[in-house]
């Protein structure tokens, strides 16, 4: 898993969507929500404990190691924990990259057999397990919205391309950002 390696000690995670919004999510108040799925014990901040049980729940299990790395690259205070603002940070940072790999384990985790395809079962599945409640015919909805293809799902190019016009439109267009 891919991670911002700056973050600015200004970040500020009650900041209105614009041009420094979230790419993958609609508002602030939808990034408070899964912040507060991955805080399982309500502490307002996220422990290693806490994100590898998350990412394990979403079936991307991570080594011990890439674990610890993804917390030190998110962890910018080093207090051991991801605060709200380190998350709204993370959540609204490019990588050097241009985020390539952040879109593709952010795609993997929605694709749960691996076939390169988001079904709508898939993201019915993962949406749900983040605390977003939406119904099968509303996933089926925002899928046929960027489904260049016809063939039902949402491929990786298809999912990128999702996500760049969501992040140029300030992650307001009312998909799955």
């Amino acid at each position: 898993m891919a991670t911002n390696p700056t973050a600015s000690s200004e970040s500020d995670p009650n900041q209105k969507p614009g041009s420094d919004s979230f790419p993958y999510f609609q508002d602030m108040n939808e990034l408070q929500r899964v912040f507060n799925r991955f805080d399982a014990n309500g502490d307002g901040k996220i422990s290693a404990d806490e994100l590898d049980s998350v990412l394990r729940t979403l079936g991307s299990g991570v080594s011990p190691e890439e674990l610890r790395r993804v917390m030190d690259d998110l962890d910018t205070d080093r207090d051991g924990f991801i605060s709200l603002t380190e998350f709204a940070t993370f959540c609204r940072s490019d990588a050097g990259d241009g985020g390539a790999v952040e879109l593709h384990d952010a795609f993997d985790l929605y694709d749960r057999d691996r076939d390169g395809l988001i079904s709508t079962a898939e993201l019915h599945l993962a949406l749900n397990r983040l605390g977003l409640k939406c119904s099968v015919d509303e996933c089926r909805d925002m899928i046929k919205s960027v489904d260049g293809d016809g063939d039902g799902c949402v491929n990786f190019e298809e999912f990128k391309a999702m996500m760049t016009i969501s992040k140029n439109r300030g992650g307001s267009n009312g998909s799955v950002n």
